[in-house]
């Protein structure tokens, strides 16, 4: 069995304890009338996802802060090419860019490079455990134009259209309320600014990622076509990923 695939499942099943908490927190609000026509709960499914499902795709379990140490990895170099990421991004000093599901902030301090001093990182989390490990890190590094933001399972509290770009990396099929997240996000998009989704492709069974933690590019497209969204491009130059670029009408 591939390391990534005994790693994720350790990542998984360290979570199990605490995964529930926030879906009975937000209980009242998913049984109001308009979560409930958008999502549907299945009694049989996949026992990677929560039983959860959006637009016909399955919700993935979160990884918790307690494998945090996964997403620092050294293989996740190789694996990913963060180094062909970053120039696919396209970011100019300056720019205000989100890190949704920062988790270490092993993109967050790169995003940081990218942008220079006069720009800005809003890290988001929706656990504080990771925020403080990014924190921490950030400071290791000697970083100082990053944002930590403590958001929530429906809303990144990021500021209203002040950002340029929002990134995601292997978290978008993780949303317990992707509606939600997607229309709060598209709230803090600048006029004309993108949101990026990084996740690993279904269409490739080689992709050695269980089948809800990975998404296809027309799911994302399907997924973001009732929000204020025009899909711009779709890179295919990563190892296991693709890049899907959207931009706010």
């Amino acid at each position: 069995m591939p390391n990534r695939l005994v790693s994720r499942r350790l990542a998984l099943s360290l979570l199990c304890a605490t995964s529930f908490v926030p879906l009975l927190a937000h209980s009242a609000e998913t049984n109001s009338p308009s979560s409930a026509s958008r999502y549907e709960t299945r009694a049989e499914h996949d026992p990677n996802g929560i039983g959860k499902f959006y637009m016909g795709r399955e919700i993935a379990h979160v990884m918790g802060h307690q494998a945090a140490d996964w997403l620092e990895r050294p293989e996740r170099e190789k694996e990913e090419r963060p180094d062909l990421l970053m120039p696919a991004l396209k970011l100019k000093l300056g720019d205000a860019v989100a890190d949704i599901g920062a988790g270490t902030g092993y993109y967050t301090r790169r995003l940081a490079k990218a942008v220079g001093e006069r720009g800005v990182v809003y890290a988001v989390e929706i656990q504080q455990e990771m925020l403080d490990l990014l924190t921490n890190k950030m400071t290791e590094l000697n970083i100082h134009n990053v944002k930590p933001v403590l958001g929530t399972i429906t809303d990144p509290k990021l500021p209203r259209a002040m950002v340029d770009l929002i990134l995601m990396v292997d978290v978008y099929h993780e949303f317990d309320h992707p509606f939600e997240m997607v229309e709060a996000m598209s709230r803090a998009l600048k006029p004309g600014g993108r949101m990026v989704f990084v996740e690993f492709r279904a269409e490739d069974p080689d992709v050695p990622i269980k089948r809800v933690h990975k998404m296809s590019e027309a799911q994302v497209r399907k997924e973001m076509s009732i929000h204020p969204l025009e899909w711009v491009e779709t890179i295919a130059t990563l190892p296991q990923q693709h890049v899907i670029v959207f931009r706010k009408k």
